[in-house]
């Protein structure tokens, strides 16, 4: 079947969802020696970074379900994968759902004690865990046994698997958790049906260029690679997936294997600003697709200004200098991102400026009892999509706790302005209630230091609030030749604004080490709040 009626037919197959594209893939008529999946590590004596065709895919997840329905591996048994290869990742995940199994995916840098709590709280049947992980988690109370290694479960016989089990839209799919920011990650449950919603939405559209070939820079246990993986495989896209996202990695990747999209995470283009773009050759690259938090202007202006991207003119079809970056606003539990913005190098619509909702999102802005606010107005941002998650696993507190009227609190803070476009201030841990009526936001504070301090490439903006008032420390990421011992306090403060800069305390150049993150990236700013609110200005 053609690519172009593949996709359509796909988008309109009522028995596909998240967890069986690669069946239904194969059943609608795509070649078997067309793209499955390339990864960075060998998978099962297959070299790393060659094509496994899409037969090929299928065989080595019909071996590893067949290993593990061998040691009893049921329907809806949840079943955690603590692992650092994206292969072992994602093999494992298609290999359990055919099962009809639950993979809980989980981040390798979680720590071990954290690790192990996560496994107790899942109260599954067992954990897959290569050599390393399965080292660091020796000595834990577990609760349940460690299977075996995903390289292991790659030695079973595909023929031996069973029928792939049918999914009903409602069935658990997968398990994959939140940054953790505060502790122990909260494990977010999506279905069959929610996890492909937005996917299906996408293979109706015309696809999008630079989706061809993909270099996938997003965690492999992520919900963002679960949703990646089933595009590529409904597009009939080839993608590379990354086990490290580190700004070398990626670039090293884009110029060897020369894809014309790059999706990823905003701590991802953070790191690649630390580079001199231009010494790279990065023409392939005709899209940057950011999901998770709102990417920076600056960062965002340094990756359009490279690559090249496809133009019509009256001449045709042109290639023109500059790319396209798709930035948007998503969560674990969102399921996808909720909004987009399209920005290029002519265009200047920033101010953390996520764009409009995709179409099947209802987005609001709601005030502390629920209530919708005018546009313009600071509010917590709610939304109801077919795409959202089904609640946190084994946890319905906190899933209720973060519903009110029809509507998921997603903890972030934003306002619509009069175009119907919506823009992120804060997440609602970090802002700061300043009295009167004012509020600040750090993640704010950030762009706007950033726009005005040309020799940082990163920064992080820690506002406290204790028996002395507000207070603002703001912590800067040079870039490379960039003199530490020059005072920028004063281009600070400026770029502050007056209410913020009145709390300036101090300006602190650091290295990127000193910062705490979680596995994901995400800036700890509960940890450097506490921390800058019991230590001296230096």
């Amino acid at each position: 079947m053609r690519k172009r009626g593949l996709r359509g037919a796909l988008a309109a197959d009522e028995r596909i969802g998240a967890g069986n594209v690669l069946a239904r893939v194969l059943a609608h008529g795509a070649d078997p020696d067309g793209p499955g999946l390339t990864f960075d590590t060998a998978v099962d004596g297959h070299p790393a970074g060659r094509a496994l065709t899409l037969g090929r895919l299928d065989e080595r997840v019909a071996a590893r379900a067949a290993w593990l329905h061998e040691r009893g591996i049921k329907p809806r048994d949840p079943v955690a994968v603590w692992t650092t290869a994206a292969a072992d990742m994602v093999l494992s995940y298609l290999a359990l759902t055919r099962l009809g199994a639950i993979p809980a995916l989980m981040n390798g840098g979680l720590r071990p004690e954290i690790a192990a709590e996560y496994v107790r709280r899942l109260r599954g049947v067992g954990v897959l865990a290569d050599d390393a992980h399965r080292a660091l988690l020796a000595g834990h109370d577990l609760g349940v046994p460690v299977l075996g290694t995903p390289a292991e479960a790659g030695t079973g016989d595909p023929a031996a698997a069973p029928q792939h089990y049918r999914h009903h839209g409602d069935d658990p799919v997968v398990i994959t958790h939140t940054s953790g920011t505060t502790g122990v990650p909260k494990a977010v449950l999506h279905s069959h049906a929610s996890l492909f919603a937005a996917t299906r939405h996408l293979l109706a559209m015309p696809q999008a260029q630079g989706t061809g070939r993909i270099l996938n820079a997003l965690p492999a246990p992520h919900t963002a690679t679960v949703l990646m993986v089933n595009q590529a495989l409904g597009n009939r896209a080839e993608m590379l997936l990354l086990s490290d996202q580190g700004g070398e990695r990626v670039l090293e990747a884009i110029q060897r294997w020369r894809p014309d999209g790059v999706f990823g995470f905003s701590v991802t283009w953070a790191e690649l600003a630390r580079f001199d773009l231009s010494a790279y050759d990065l023409d392939s690259v005709s899209l940057w697709f950011n999901t998770g938090d709102c990417s920076h202007e600056p960062h965002v202006r340094r990756l359009v200004a490279v690559g090249s991207r496809d133009v019509v003119t009256r001449e045709g079809v042109t290639r023109v200098p500059g790319s396209v970056f798709i930035d948007g606003l998503g969560s674990s539990e969102m399921g996808h991102s909720m909004f987009h913005i399209t920005h290029r190098a002519d265009t200047d619509r920033y101010g953390r400026c996520v764009g409009r909702p995709y179409r099947f999102a209802k987005v609001a802005v709601l005030d502390a009892g629920g209530d919708p606010v005018p546009a313009g107005e600071v509010g917590w941002l709610g939304v109801d999509s077919p795409s959202l998650f089904r609640g946190y696993w084994n946890d319905s507190a906190t899933t209720y706790r973060s519903r009110q009227r029809g509507w998921y609190l997603t903890g972030d803070l934003v306002y619509a302005d009069d175009e119907g476009r919506y823009h992120h201030l804060d997440r609602a841990v970090d802002a700061v209630d300043a009295g009167d009526g004012r509020w600040f936001y750090t993640a704010l504070s950030e762009e706007r230091v950033l726009a005005a301090c040309p020799d940082v490439t990163d920064c992080t903006v820690v506002i406290t609030s204790g028996v002395g008032g507000v207070v603002t420390d703001v912590l800067l990421e040079l870039a490379a030749g960039a003199d530490p011992a020059e005072d920028r306090t004063g281009r600070v403060r400026a770029a502050l604004g007056p209410d913020v800069g009145a709390t300036l305390r101090r300006v602190v150049p650091v290295r990127s080490a000193d910062i705490p993150v979680t596995v994901t990236g995400k800036v700890r700013k509960v940890v450097l709040r506490e921390r800058y609110l019991t230590e001296a200005p230096s």
